[in-house]
Formats: C-alpha cells, sequence, structure tokens
C-alpha cells in the first residue's frame, strides 16, 4: 500500500497572447513563446499533472484520484458535479493586459457540459512598479449601460482599475468582472474550471493573427451587476508562525503564511491541503522523509498525511476545502 506523501507535479504549460518569460524566474522550464500561464496542480480535460516525485511518479492526478479515493483526497475531496479534483493552481505571468472577462456560476444554463463555475483568487507574486489590474465596475453600471459602453467603444470607463504590488490578494468570486494587466505575475488558486468569457480584448490579435472571440452576451448574463462580494486587502503585516486567512468561499479557504524557522502543521481526513511557495526556501518533513522546497513550488498534500513541518525561511499559501 502507498504510504500518503506529499505530491510535486510537472506543469502544463499555456501560451498566451498576453504571456511572457517570467515563470523561469521561479527555476521552471517553459516551452518557447508566450507562456502565459503554469497549471501546477490540475486534473482537467484541457490539462493533467503528472506526479514527478515518489512512489507515484508518472501517474496523472486524475489516476491517483481515481485510485486512492477518499483517503487521499479526503470526504470533501472530489467535484460533486464531475467527480475531479475540485481545484485548479496556477502561476500567471502577465507580460501584457488580459482580456476584460468574467467566469459563470456553478448553476449557469450556458456552461460547458461537465465544466464548473470559476469562482477565483489572485496572490501578486510580483508587480513592476505601476501595475494594475480590472477589478469590479464602477457604481451604478447596469446590464443596459455596459451594453452600450460595448456597443459604442467606452467600455473601459466602466471598469475599476485598482493598483497593486507583492503581497496584495484578490477574491474573484464568479460573476466579477477582472483583468490582470501588464507586470503582473500571480499564484491562482481557483475551482477547476476552464470557462472564461471574454467581454473585451483590446481589438487584438491571437497568437494565430487572427481576432480572438468575445462573448458579450455570456458575459452580461454572468456578471454581477449588484455586487459579487469580491474583497481585497494586504497581506504585508503578517508575523511568522501564524495564517492570515485571505479567501474563504464555498470551493476554497486560501491562507497566508510566513516561515521562520520550524513550524508544525497537520492535515484533516476532511481535505488535502496545497501549499504555495511564494519565495523562500526550506524543507518539508513528514512521516516518512522530507523533501527541499523553493518559490515557485507547489505540493499536493494527500488528506491522510498527518503531521508534517515547514523549516527555513519562507512565504507560503495554504488552500484546503471549507467544512
Amino acid at each position: 500500500m502507498t504510504q500518503p506523501y506529499p505530491l510535486q507535479f510537472q506543469p502544463e504549460f499555456k501560451e498566451r497572447v498576453w504571456g511572457g518569460r517570467a515563470l523561469e524566474q521561479f527555476g521552471l522550464t517553459p516551452p518557447k513563446g508566450h507562456i502565459g500561464e503554469g497549471w501546477m496542480i490540475a486534473d482537467h480535460p484541457n490539462g493533467t499533472t503528472s506526479v514527478v516525485n515518489g512512489e507515484l511518479a508518472g501517474q496523472g492526478l486524475d489516476q491517483i484520484r481515481e485510485q486512492l479515493g477518499k483517503e487521499w483526497f479526503g470526504s470533501k475531496g472530489f467535484s460533486e458535479k464531475n467527480g475531479r479534483f475540485p481545484l485548479l493552481i496556477k502561476l500567471l505571468d502577465c507580460n501584457d493586459n488580459l482580456s476584460v472577462q468574467v467566469h459563470p456560476t456553478d448553476d449557469y444554463e450556458g456552461l460547458p457540459k461537465g465544466e464548473l463555475g470559476k469562482t477565483e483568487m489572485w496572490y501578486v507574486l510580483d508587480a513592476k512598479p505601476d501595475a494594475k489590474i480590472i477589478y469590479g465596475l464602477k457604481d451604478g453600471v447596469t446590464r443596459e449601460s455596459m451594453k452600450e459602453a460595448l456597443e459604442n467603444g467606452t467600455v473601459m470607463d466602466t471598469l475599476r482599475e485598482v493598483s497593486v504590488e507583492a503581497g496584495d490578494t484578490f477574491y474573484i468570486p464568479a460573476g466579477t468582472v477582472h483583468a490582470l494587466c501588464a507586470g503582473v505575475v500571480v499564484a491562482e488558486i481557483q475551482q477547476n474550471s476552464d470557462t472564461t468569457y471574454r467581454i473585451y480584448d483590446y481589438d487584438r490579435p491571437g497568437l494565430d493573427g487572427k481576432p480572438r472571440e468575445l462573448h458579450i452576451e455570456d458575459s452580461l448574463n454572468v456578471t454581477a451587476f449588484e455586487g459579487s462580494g469580491a474583497t481585497t486587502m494586504k497581506t504585508d503585516s503578517l508575523a511568522a508562525g501564524e495564517w492570515l486567512q485571505l479567501a474563504k468561499s464555498p470551493y476554497f479557504i486560501v491562507e497566508k503564511g510566513i516561515v521562520n524557522g520550524s513550524w508544525s502543521l497537520e492535515t484533516t481526513p476532511e481535505s488535502f491541503t496545497i501549499l504555495v511557495i511564494c519565495d523562500g526556501s526550506g524543507t518539508l518533513s513528514w512521516n516518512n522523509g522530507s523533501l527541499e522546497y523553493k518559490a515557485g513550488q507547489c505540493f499536493l498534500l494527500p488528506a491522510n498525511l498527518g503531521s508534517y513541518s515547514l523549516e527555513g525561511q519562507s512565504t507560503v499559501l495554504r488552500s484546503y476545502l471549507p467544512e
């Protein structure tokens, strides 16, 4: 019987018209091109990551999920809608502006078969001076006024721009209009979904030279014009050895912690734990072993791992499923 241990995966890299080469700063080796996304932990038809360490090396997350079930992934560790791993973990390099976009909820009738809605959160790993994102609508914007703005080319006037710096966090419930802009690198924790509705894309061509598809009607249908519950916060005053909750949704809880020395922790039977190393380095130890970690790495800790510890100097995101 395979003993539980922290799983590390080979990222699935995605070329995007807005991507760059910033993921190389984490020691990753993306292929040539405009690489916008590293899918670090993924179990989706559009990308499934395979384990690179330990006894399960070479197996996909989907295979492991099917073999080891709730003992490893927790009593809540599966999507009720499609049976897959419920979260998707990414690193995003925004060398250029992303399209202005919005994501649907689980119950949107227009969702592709088997797809989930997409509630997500961002933690800013790096941001160039004066970097911004688009985060929500200006006060008073309605479906009618946004539709009119789209028709007359003034949609950017309806959107809120927010300055960002490393350490900022943004919770983005489904229905929140948003876009990362040039010069930002983020960690993204989201529902396991690849459904995005583009509202506006700066009239630029895609990687194939053709205009990228827009989804105006779907976007207007799913936008939460009365507010989505989006929240943002600064996180730079956190002391070592404490967890700061960054986001809490029906789909995930995300916390930030500072490791300074040794920190003893534990998984629970209800949920796996995902660790994203934001900066620094150290050692991840558990009952049967240890491994070195560094910035940019992501680990899936089985629900039945039990006690583990983080040693070193680092900033870590911890994600798990709510009760």
